[in-house]
């Protein structure tokens, strides 16, 4: 909206529409909603960083999560929102949903693959693995990007000539 497109007189005292409507136009909708079946990272507490997924919401505040502890580690148990980061991916599953019935549906829809395959679960599984990394690995790790970035720089030293 720039401010010739605006008739004067139609919002009063103002040159250009109000910046909460010009925010509205170009901003995108928002699609991580918490929903029955939505899948979760926890972030804090004994479960954090292990995924899980939503089964039931209590109030604005809190829902009912489950992992399943066979798949993920986690058991049914009642967690706040603001302890959990929502994924992209979700499931079908009714409210309240039991065990049996969100193991069926992650593995129908293929869930914990597709999570798997992310960019975020992929980073998670590097910070893990250089965590545990050994002091000889991380040696070697050293020596490795050594020997690149010398073979990187003779081929940049040979094309300039």
């Amino acid at each position: 909206f720039g401010s010739r497109a605006v008739v004067s007189g139609s919002f009063p005292g103002r040159s250009r529409p109000p910046p909460i409507l010009s925010y509205f136009v170009c901003a995108e909708m928002f699609t991580r909603f918490i929903e029955p079946g939505r899948l979760a990272l926890i972030t804090y507490g004994p479960s954090a960083g292990k995924m899980c997924t939503v089964v039931d919401i209590v109030d604005q505040k809190r829902v009912v999560v489950d992992g399943p502890e066979s798949v993920t580690g986690v058991r049914r148990h009642m967690m706040p929102v603001k302890r959990l980061s929502l994924t992209d991916l979700c499931t079908k599953i009714p409210r309240g949903a039991r065990e049996k019935t969100l193991r069926t549906a992650l593995d129908r829809d293929e869930i914990m693959s597709k999570w798997s395959q992310t960019a975020w679960a992929k980073k998670i599984a590097a910070k893990e693995k250089r965590a545990s990394m050994t002091d000889f690995e991380r040696f070697k790790l050293m020596v490795a990007r050594k020997n690149r970035a010398k073979e990187v720089k003779s081929v940049i030293k040979k094309t300039k000539k």
